[in-house]
């Protein structure tokens, strides 16, 4: 029998640069330079948010990308105060090669259908998944919405509300449709890693749809 985790459902955690994992998740002795590389052997995507606040340079996307296997997805943030700003950022996450997932747009200002055209075209193509932050996009169709279990042509998922049950996790097991990303945020102690773990090996149990 094929299982979930052979459907493109990739499960990873919010950002991997916390020493506070030492010794949960990461070894006691590495180094934060060896963290990237250690959290790809064990999973296969994660989360940008970095990317919001201080956007590095194509060279450093360049780096990270050289620092993961095939096959490993970058979800980078683009925090949309200053959409004249999406053009720079699309060219310097271009860095990321084929290690780029989809993007999360997260938007704070009420809707504006002309910013929302206006980043579609400058995504040239890009997967995005928009996190709406304010109740006037409710009904704005035709765009991956971060949580929406129903999204097409992906899912985007973040898990913000910890502590979760085995029990919780299965139920998510068990909604999840592929293909589908799915985050687990961060907290000083090493849980994000744990839950991610425990989430892969639920999916691996329940049989594909259909």
């Amino acid at each position: 029998m094929s299982c979930r985790t052979d459907l493109q459902i990739r499960i990873g955690t919010s950002g991997w640069s916390y020493p506070t994992w030492r010794p949960g998740f990461y070894p006691q002795n590495l180094q934060p330079s060896g963290f990237l590389e250690f959290y790809a052997r064990h999973f296969d995507t994660v989360e940008l948010n970095t990317t919001a606040y201080r956007l590095p340079s194509t060279e450093q996307f360049e780096r990270w990308a050289g620092t993961v296997p095939d096959g490993f997805r970058f979800t980078p943030k683009l925090a949309l105060a200053r959409p004249e700003r999406a053009g720079v950022y699309f060219e310097r996450i271009a860095g990321l090669g084929d290690r780029l997932g989809p993007v999360r747009v997260v938007v704070q200002s009420a809707r504006d259908d002309d910013v929302l055209a206006a980043v579609l075209e400058v995504a040239a193509g890009r997967e995005l998944a928009f996190d709406f932050r304010h109740d006037s996009w409710a009904d704005v169709g035709g765009v991956v919405k971060v949580n929406d279990f129903d999204a097409e042509p992906f899912r985007y998922i973040r898990l913000r509300e910890p502590p979760y049950t085995d029990a919780d996790l299965a139920e998510l097991a068990v909604q999840l449709r592929a293909p589908a990303y799915v985050y687990l945020r961060h907290e000083d102690e090493p849980t994000a890693p744990a839950y991610a773990d425990t989430l892969r090996k639920l999916l691996s149990d329940v049989p594909p749809p259909g």
